[in-house]
């Protein structure tokens, strides 16, 4: 479902991620397939930094779909970046995605607090978030970082899991535990 970021996929996820409905919501922008792949090789030099952790999302014939990152990670903490390509939209992979990051960063890399900022108009991804039982609005729980994110204007809403809402509420760690 996800594995560490490997250049030779770069390939096929820039072509899903140009796509106009991927494209205005991914973090990074690059321009070109040669811009892509140095942005992967900069989050795997952060990654063994410390400062990232990055993965690709995988669909059941481990086909490279989109990938997956906490960035800016300080303190046990971190922001969520995640995109999918068009064709996979809909069909469950990004909670299966979700749910096998959150457990390696919760498990595995002593992660307390991840957030999610999403923009207020991607209904898409605020639907998709709200329907994760362990996802918390934060917009109100956590002011300040609130207020960092919208330093320009209000268009991001913030949302927020904490290591102990997932492992209480997750399907995945229920799952294992039940196995």
């Amino acid at each position: 479902m996800i594995k560490k970021r490997d250049l030779h996929e770069c390939h096929s996820l820039y072509h899903l991620l140009v796509d106009p409905a991927v494209f205005p919501y991914i973090r990074y922008k690059p321009q070109s397939y040669e811009e892509y792949l140095f942005a992967t090789k900069q989050l795997i030099v952060e990654e063994e930094q410390g400062t990232c952790l990055s993965r690709t999302i995988l669909n059941e014939t481990g086909q490279p779909i989109g990938s997956i990152d906490l960035y800016d990670i300080v303190n046990h903490t971190g922001f969520l970046a995640t995109w999918i390509g068009i064709p996979y939209f809909g069909k469950g992979y990004n909670r299966l995605a979700k749910e096998a990051f959150f457990s390696e960063l919760f498990l595995e890399h002593e992660i307390e607090t991840v957030f999610l900022k999403i923009r207020k108009q991607n209904i898409r991804s605020k639907k998709a978030v709200e329907k994760l039982s362990y996802v918390t609005l934060a917009n109100d729980l956590n002011p300040y970082t609130h207020a960092r994110i919208n330093y320009a204007e209000q268009i991001y809403d913030l949302y927020q899991v904490e290591r102990s809402a997932f492992l209480v509420n997750s399907h995945a760690i229920k799952q294992e535990i039940a196995t």
